[in-house]
């Protein structure tokens, strides 16, 4: 029981990761569900249960390419994201760091 008890404190809802992001203003990359070479990368101002997202100074980053083009403010529907992690200040193209 009391191991039960300490998985249940250590477990995080995603819903707080992304509202941490919103309160904070953090600048995040979105992966987007079957478009490996596309990511967006913006300041989410908005999200809903369904976590549609409202990003802000958003822009598309072509991996492929290696190309950044600004897309304003945007909204990205929940079921298109695989993947929302904080934005890190590093080239185009650069693989996002993985733990071993």
């Amino acid at each position: 029981m009391s191991h039960d008890k300490q998985v249940r404190s250590v477990m995080v809802k995603p819903i707080t990761v992304i509202f941490k992001y919103l309160t904070q203003k953090t600048r995040v990359q979105v992966m987007l569900y079957e478009q490996t070479d596309l990511r967006i990368e913006g300041i989410i101002i908005g999200l809903d249960e369904y976590m549609n997202l409202v990003l802000d100074d958003a822009h598309e980053l072509s991996l492929k390419k290696k190309t950044k083009k600004p897309l304003g403010r945007i909204l990205l529907k929940g079921d298109n994201i695989s993947l929302v992690l904080e934005a890190a200040n590093r080239p185009i193209g650069t693989p996002t760091p993985t733990s071993s």
